[in-house]
Order: structure tokens, then C-alpha cells, then sequence
């Protein structure tokens, strides 16, 4: 194999060091720059070769959380602009969610479904990517004549009869509040507040809704804040998902 020019090589270090915004920082020691700014210089190190297709296996595991926020957008701006594919190992569901056109999720060594980010969480297609991507409660129920019952709760549900599982996503589950319009079509379904777990604008209820059932709710901060609520979510948000087979 041919030896590469003093002068290609050069060029080529610092188109690289270009891409990733290092440029002014080309004879920093490694010691003298931030763990993002290590990232950037390690990112240039692969795209001197110039290659079609990009391994990162967690490269921003080490990051604190604002700066890895910071680094997942200049990734994927990078990508865009280098046009080169980009396979990227995490274990962190958000950040696969930011990141991504196209997630394949692993399971046991064994892909359980390769979709878009919205795809994904919208239309899980087992129970195990439902759970594994963001929070959702698992409605096992039976289906009569197209109707859904699990519980006291019941919905339409266009799927053959016999026994079946619903996804049911925190954020499409809303409280009942005095004078809302009713979902057409919704399910509605009372219970005690069993636990709030406060995010900013929004918090995470957990509610006894009897019989066994607990449902998780995401709603605005302060609307689940009572002792017994009524939760409404519609029949299209409840998604059919296969059963996740145990794996050994």
C-alpha cells in the first residue's frame, strides 16, 4: 500500500479538525481540553480515513449530562454534513431516541424490532420494546365482539377475539378536569393517587385503580395533584403488542 503525502496527510488533518470545530485547538494537549472537546478530537481521528461507515460505541457515555446533550446534537449535525452512516451503540433510550433515523433494538443478542424513533414508540411491536423505550402500562386483556376489557376499564379494540396486550403510553392517559370535553369514544376509569413524582412541567402519578390495576399517568404538574383522580385516555392510543417470549 502506497504511503499517503506529508502534504495529503495534512490537508486531510485539518479538513478533519475542521468538521468536529477543532481546528483552533490542533496543538492543545490532550491533558489542556474538555472531555467534549476529546470526543470531537477522537471523532476527527476516524474521519481522517475517510471511511463509509462509522462504529461509536458509546462515545458519550462519560459526559455530564448537559455536555452529552450538547455532543448528540453536534453528532448528528456532523453526520449530516460528512454524509457518512453513522452505527451508534447505546444503552441510554433517550438518547437513541435523539439521535437516530432508524433504531435496532437488541434483545438477547437478537433483533426485536428495527424501526424509526417515532415508529418505535408510538407502534412497539412486542411488549419488551413497549417497556424498554420510555415508560407505558401493559393492559392484558380479552377482546369480545371488538370490544376490549381489562379490568373495569373497556374500549373498542379492532383486533380478533381471545386474549390480548395493549401498550398504553403514561402521556396519553389525561386527568379528568371539571368542565373538559369528553375524548370521543374515550375510556374513563377512577382511582386513589398511590404516588407523584415531579418532572418540571409535567409529573408522573401512580393510580390504584383497583382490582389489581395500576395505571401511570404523565400530566401537567399540579392536575393529578388529589387524592382520587379520574384518568381518560382514547381507544386508538391503547396499541396492540405481541408478548415478549423469555429468552435464555
Amino acid at each position: 500500500m502506497a504511503k499517503r503525502p506529508d502534504a495529503e496527510i495534512a490537508a486531510r488533518v485539518e479538513d478533519a479538525l475542521a468538521k468536529v470545530k477543532m481546528t483552533a485547538h490542533a496543538k492543545a494537549k490532550p491533558s489542556r481540553i474538555s472531555g467534549g472537546q476529546q470526543q470531537r478530537v477522537a471523532l476527527a481521528r476516524a474521519l481522517v480515513n475517510r471511511p463509509r461507515l462509522l462504529l461509536l460505541d458509546e462515545p458519550l457515555s462519560a459526559l455530564d449530562a448537559n455536555l452529552r446533550r450538547q455532543m448528540q446534537v453536534e453528532l448528528k449535525s456532523l453526520q449530516r454534513e460528512v454524509g457518512i452512516a453513522f452505527v451508534f451503540v447505546t444503552h441510554d433510550q433517550e438518547e437513541a431516541m435523539v439521535m437516530s433515523d432508524r433504531i435496532a433494538l437488541l434483545r438477547s443478542g437478537e433483533l426485536e424490532q428495527v424501526a424509526t424513533p417515532r415508529e418505535i414508540y408510538s407502534r412497539p411491536a412486542t411488549a419488551y420494546v413497549a417497556q424498554f423505550i420510555g415508560h407505558t402500562n401493559l393492559l392484558r386483556g380479552e377482546i369480545r365482539g371488538g370490544v376490549a376489557r381489562c379490568s373495569s376499564l373497556s374500549w373498542p379494540a379492532p383486533v380478533p377475539d381471545g386474549p390480548a396486550l395493549f401498550s398504553l403510553r403514561p402521556e396519553n392517559l389525561r386527568v379528568v378536569v371539571a368542565g373538559s370535553t369528553a375524548l370521543p369514544g374515550g375510556s374513563r376509569i377512577g382511582g386513589t393517587v398511590l404516588h407523584q413524582a415531579f418532572h418540571g412541567a409535567t409529573e408522573l402519578i401512580r393510580v390504584d385503580c383497583g382490582n389489581g390495576l395500576v395505571l401511570v399517568a404523565r400530566t401537567p404538574t399540579g392536575t393529578g395533584n388529589r387524592a382520587e383522580v379520574e384518568l381518560e385516555f382514547s381507544p386508538a392510543d391503547a396499541v396492540p403488542v405481541r408478548e415478549s417470549p423469555e429468552r435464555i
